[in-house]
């Protein structure tokens, strides 16, 4: 393996265990196994850079920033889990008459946008149930923690990498603000000038400005999609309320004895449709 890619998964290893830490108020050492598990070409999550680890017998799924929250974050870690735990047991294991032993997943996700968000907040899967029982048959809790610095979320105290992490965030916004044409490219070089993830900004410049044009994209479609989304299902509604109303009143004209032509000829409706109406 080449110098550079053995640096960077030590790097990215340090980070992440840097961070478990951080969660759980432990001192695991750069020596623990931390194995990669995450779904490669499944797109249950749409932030490109999400993280699934196994680590201390625990899967740590975390959806590294969001800068929206988005309720319905425990279903599509549902989605998530069932699949990594696929990856994890053969097909054998689940025909065991012996209980199988899996380990234990915390989903976590990371808000700096700029919308006021509680410090920490967590999203329940049962929240989204139709109907409530007092014994919940299934649940999935997800942890939001608000890692915008005027929240002063204990964690960026204890996790250096996530720190740096959201004084970037902020450098990105304030820059975009003033430049929006240069301002992802002018926030990765002020942040290297200032050491904040300076390291890994040295090495992945690029790779970090694509991202960010991505998300950024990738924010614009969504948006433009919901707009599309809400102008067809106001047309669809619209277009669904003339046809009760046609129906309703297709429905008098022939209790009152109106011919089924007449009645097809002022509603818009079929002969047919007329005809079948009681």
């Amino acid at each position: 393996m080449p110098c550079d890619a053995a640096d960077a998964r030590i790097f990215a290893k340090e980070n992440f265990l840097s961070l478990y830490n951080a969660l759980h108020g432990t001192n695991l050492p750069l020596s623990c196994p931390v194995e990669n598990i995450r779904l490669d070409n499944i797109m249950y999550m749409n932030i490109v850079n999400d993280v699934s680890c196994l680590v201390d017998n625990k899967i740590i799924v975390l959806a590294e920033h969001q800068s929206t929250i988005n309720e319905n974050m425990p279903i599509r870690f549902l989605q998530y889990i069932a699949r990594l735990y696929e990856k994890l047991q053969t097909p054998a294991d689940r025909y065991l008459r012996k209980l199988s032993k899996i380990p234990t997943p915390e989903f976590y996700v990371f808000y700096n946008g700029v919308k006021d968000y509680p410090e920490t907040i967590t999203l329940k899967l049962s929240n989204a149930f139709i109907t409530k029982s007092e014994q919940v048959p299934l649940e999935l809790t997800v942890q939001v923690l608000n890692i915008n610095k005027d929240k002063g979320n204990k964690i960026l105290k204890t996790c250096k990498t996530l720190d740096e992490y959201s004084l970037f965030v902020e450098e990105v916004r304030s820059q975009t603000q003033l430049n929006p044409e240069n301002g992802f490219t002018n926030a990765v070089k002020i942040c290297i000038e200032k050491g904040i993830l300076k390291e890994y900004l040295q090495r992945k410049a690029r790779e970090v400005i694509n991202m960010l044009i991505a998300e950024y994209d990738y924010d614009t479609d969504i948006a433009v999609q919901r707009e599309e989304a809400s102008k067809i299902a106001f047309a669809k509604g619209i277009s669904q309320g003339f046809r009760q109303k046609a129906l309703q009143d297709a429905s008098n004209f022939k209790r009152l004895g109106v011919s089924v032509d007449i009645i097809s000829q002022a509603t818009g409706l079929t002969q047919a449709e007329v005809e079948a109406l009681n």
